[in-house]
């Protein structure tokens, strides 16, 4: 019986590779001898259902035509009737594939060579389950009261469908007016420093997206399961469904598959992630107790506590990152280096200045140039420092105004400390006043330490005093310095005015001239003020 069968495949290969035969020899081209590789695959399918692929060319007979030839002889065969059972039959070429002891098709070892690492045995095996389910299928095609019953369970399954569509739109529609309520609700409550941290607006936009996109999903994912019910009722379809669902459940195994893989290492990147977190909160409670004056050390003060915690932090996260790196799936990919390499890259390109300004910042830090609350004058900016950044520093000035000060600005700058040499809080104050060599310098003297007695903000201690600090060719320049209580710069701002107020009545008092800004020549009488004008009109005394 397996002569016969093998006599009877090799005839039909041999009579449809006949005109290719004869073509090769009227070109002169030598015959194989056995097999010749295919150009192209060729998959033989029967009633929208795949059966099996050719691979190779056999006795001359391309895949293509032997796709042809088989399945033009499955539908002979299947037309004369009978119980069309599949069996297979070994041969020393391969395995024929017979239907009712006619031969359909032949499985050579050469189409089983060509698979994806499969064995011939499941070769042969999954051509003869998907033929037999493909002959199953066109039996039942011609069935008449099985797709009357197909029909009927679509129909029925479209109906379900419907009233399920209608009620996801029901329950969705009244859902989302919820959560609406819900944001708008919600929105208001979360405050961070007396404001509102989410926008009201935004938070109802952002829900109501949230639900349609939601809604959209559960709308897809209904329907696709609808179709690939209605399409798994008829014969033909049925392979359209089956791979709709196996492409759901492939997808849905995969993501599974890939999380469960990325699982162990993913708990090795969180696990690096929260021992940093625990050893940052330990080095900021202490630093924390550094800059409260709860803990003291000698190699940072509490003044540079709050800079040298920054620097604890970024190096912690920063070895972090470097240890959990390898761990976070799809680290080792080719795309997740590239956009590393590319960050990096942006990085060290453009962020230059802003490791100038942060490496400047540092620096006065660590130099102690000057701390939150002290008086300077950084260039022609004179106020208060009321933050030190990372990159900038920030002072107000008596006059209403807050400038912000680049580090690197201030590190090349002459800065002047006016509170790192008062005592305790407050800062120096300093007046010039120039006087002709005429009037005699003690007397200058008395009258510029009366103006600071005279001013209710100059302290007594320390004492001010007077500095002759320069002999001009028309007149004598005298410094009066003395020290001031406010700490804010709009307070020292009006000291600055209300001394100099003081200095010039004392001189208008005692007679004196001031000869700024500049001395041409005597004046016939001595431009003061008199006592008795010093309220004129529309000034009231006090």
């Amino acid at each position: 019986m397996r002569r016969l069968v093998l006599l009877l495949a090799l005839a039909v290969a041999t009579a449809v590779a006949a005109p290719t035969s004869r073509a090769q020899a009227h070109s002169g081209a030598e015959p194989s001898e056995a097999s010749v590789p295919a150009a192209a695959p060729a998959t033989l399918s029967l009633f929208n259902r795949p059966v099996m692929t050719f691979r190779q060319t056999v006795l001359g007979v391309p895949p293509a035509d032997r796709a042809s030839i088989a399945r033009d002889r499955i539908h002979a065969i299947l037309e004369r009737g009978g119980e069309n059972k599949v069996a297979v039959e070994t041969i020393p070429q391969g395995n024929v594939i017979t239907i009712d002891g006619r031969v359909a098709f032949v499985v050579s070892h050469d189409d089983d060579a060509a698979g994806a690492g499969e064995t011939s045995e499941a070769v042969v095996g999954d051509v003869v389950a998907a033929l037999t389910r493909a002959i199953a299928e066109s039996r039942e095609a011609r069935d008449s009261s099985f797709m009357l019953r197909a029909a009927a369970y679509s129909l029925a399954a479209t109906a379900i469908y419907a009233a399920v569509v209608w009620v996801l739109l029901v329950i969705g529609r009244r859902l989302t007016r919820r959560m609406l309520h819900f944001a708008h609700r919600t929105s208001r409550k979360i405050r961070v420093g007396g404001g509102a941290l989410v926008h009201r607006h935004r938070a109802i936009v952002f829900t109501s997206r949230i639900m349609r996109f939601a809604g959209w999903a559960l709308l897809l994912l209904v329907t696709y399961e609808w179709l690939g019910y209605v399409l798994g009722r008829f014969p033909y379809t049925r392979p359209w469904s089956e791979h709709l669902h196996g492409f759901l459940v492939d997808t849905v195994v995969t993501i599974l598959v890939s999380i469960a893989q990325a699982a162990p290492e993913l708990l090795v990147a969180i696990l690096i992630f929260l021992i940093a977190h625990t050893v940052n909160r330990v080095q900021r409670g202490f630093f924390e107790g550094v800059s409260a004056g709860k803990v003291r050390v000698g190699w940072v003060d509490k003044d540079t506590a709050a800079a040298t915690r920054r620097l604890f932090s970024l190096a912690i996260w920063l070895f972090a990152a470097v240890m959990a790196y390898p761990y976070i799936p799809g680290s080792a990919s080719d795309a997740f280096k590239g956009v590393s390499v590319l960050l990096g890259l942006m990085i060290s390109v453009g962020a230059s200045g802003i490791v100038g300004q942060a490496a400047s910042g540092l620096i006065l830090m660590y130099t102690k140039t000057y701390r939150v609350g002290d008086y300077v004058r950084i260039g022609e900016a004179e106020g208060t420092v009321m933050r030190m950044g990372v990159f900038t520093t920030h002072i107000r000035t008596g006059l209403g105004e807050d400038l912000s000060i680049p580090n690197a600005t201030v590190l090349g700058t002459v800065t002047r400390n006016f509170s790192r040499a008062a005592p305790g809080a407050g800062f120096m104050l300093e007046s010039s006043v120039t006087i002709g060599y005429d009037v005699p310098w003690r007397q200058v003297r008395a009258m510029l330490l009366d103006a600071a007695r005279a001013t209710r903000e100059v302290a007594p201690r320390p004492e001010a005093r007077v500095l002759v600090t320069r002999l001009s060719d028309f007149y004598v320049e005298y410094m009066l310095v003395c020290y001031a209580r406010p700490v804010l710069a709009q307070a020292r701002a009006d000291v600055i005015s209300d001394l100099h107020a003081a200095i010039i009545d004392a001189f208008n008092e005692h007679g004196v001239q001031i000869m700024s800004p500049h001395y041409f020549g005597d004046p016939a009488q001595p431009k003061v003020v008199a006592r008795e004008q010093w309220y004129a009109p529309p000034a009231e005394p006090p």
